[in-house]
């Protein structure tokens, strides 16, 4: 059987687990360095070789250093190595991934909104870039880039931003592109009305069925789309649904990553808070909803049922996976923040939490991880399978 295995970043630092599944239980490995924060991560579809952006910005800093970073992947133990030189990218990378052939690694960038194509070579290495067309609408603000199933579409997924005193808000959409040798060419934008009060972070494909789930961000909400091999998703949504235990929440909420189970029966996406505030002179997180949305997809027509918001007990979660047994969903949550407990303050820590998956998709807690920040957040963590 194949060795599944857990990567998590805190700062520049790569960090290797090994899963127990039966045990629910992580066990450290080993750690790389990058040069600059890792942002993002994508395993090869051979499982050989490991993608990483990074970049000394963040958000609300802009930086100077971005990088594109090949590692290559022990494939007993699934320990890493730096492969070849790092690639300098032309502003912070907040996502990135390789196309289903293996050839390309897709790179998106949300402020200013952008794409970057650059060949694989064949020893794993990052290659030249692929120039694009220059009229390529890359929306405002990007989040996530990902080829379609066929790898004859690539999807991006651009969230827009929320009005502020000084600036009207920004529309939301999904672009789609053809994709051949590298190059992409626009499709369609793919938004209701306007894409007004519609920001979107992340998607996920259905293993066996042309559905796609959207996790909307500034809504918290999940909108499911059928696949269309002119446009690359159909033009209007199947489903909307809420994703919050309260469709009304009292604090600034936002959705975040989301993945569909293997068994193609659920669906999961994580719900986030931790806004600060001033009371009585101390700076606390204002308590919201920092859980995971689980949703129930029935398997005729690919609508989805919220099923239970599980709590996460950490704040930020924003990345998560899943074993391909289905059996365990690993959630990170990006930073410490502090809570009041009754009259006192206390710190809550960054966290990797181990879920377990039930038959009826439903998850239950079974393990944390408290974990140091000190050298930068933990701003990436995933579940991949060796070969």
């Amino acid at each position: 059987m194949a060795k599944t295995v857990h990567y998590a970043s805190t700062g520049p630092e790569l960090t290797l687990y090994d899963i127990d599944v039966e045990g629910a239980a992580l066990t450290k490995r080993g750690t790389v360095l990058l040069p600059a924060n890792i942002q993002y991560a994508w395993p090869h579809p051979s499982r050989r070789h490991l993608y990483v952006v990074s970049s000394n910005g963040g958000p609300g800093l802009v930086g100077d250093k971005h990088f594109a970073n090949a590692l290559s992947v022990e494939r007993a133990t699934g320990a890493l190595k730096i492969h070849g030189e790092p690639t300098a990218l032309p502003s912070r990378p907040i996502h990135a991934s390789v196309d289903h052939g293996g050839e390309f690694l897709l790179t998106t960038y949300n402020n200013p909104s952008n794409v970057t194509v650059h060949r694989i070579n064949a020893d794993g290495t990052i290659g030249a870039e692929v120039k694009q067309d220059a009229k390529l609408d890359t929306g405002i603000y990007a989040h996530q880039i990902l080829a379609a199933p066929s790898n004859k579409t690539v999807l991006l997924v651009t969230r827009g931003n929320d009005a502020r005193p000084d600036k009207p808000e920004d529309p939301g959409a999904i672009k789609t592109f053809s994709f051949g040798n590298g190059a992409l060419s626009n499709l369609a934008s793919i938004a209701p009305g306007t894409g007004l009060g519609f920001g979107p972070r992340h998607l996920d494909f259905h293993l066996t069925k042309p559905w796609v789930f959207l996790s909307i961000e500034r809504q918290n909400q999940i909108y499911v789309y059928e696949r269309n091999d002119a446009a690359g998703l159909a033009r209007d949504p199947m489903f909307v649904k809420n994703s919050l235990a309260n469709p009304k929440p009292p604090v600034r909420q936002a959705a975040g990553a989301i993945h569909v189970h293997p068994n193609g029966k659920f669906v999961y996406q994580t719900n986030r808070a931790s806004d600060l505030t001033t009371e009585d002179g101390k700076t606390v997180v204002i308590n919201g909803e920092n859980n995971i949305a689980v949703y129930a997809i029935d398997q005729a027509t690919g609508e989805p049922t919220l099923i239970q918001n599980a709590d996460g007990r950490a704040y930020e979660l924003r990345t998560f996976g899943i074993d391909p047994a289905g059996k365990l969903l690993i959630a990170a949550s990006i930073k410490s923040v502090p809570v009041r407990d009754g009259v006192e303050i206390k710190t809550v820590p960054a966290r990797i939490s181990v879920f377990l998956i039930g038959n009826d998709g439903k998850l239950d807690l079974a393990r944390q991880y408290d974990i140091d920040t000190a050298k930068g957040q933990q701003f990436w963590t995933g579940v991949v399978t060796l070969r």
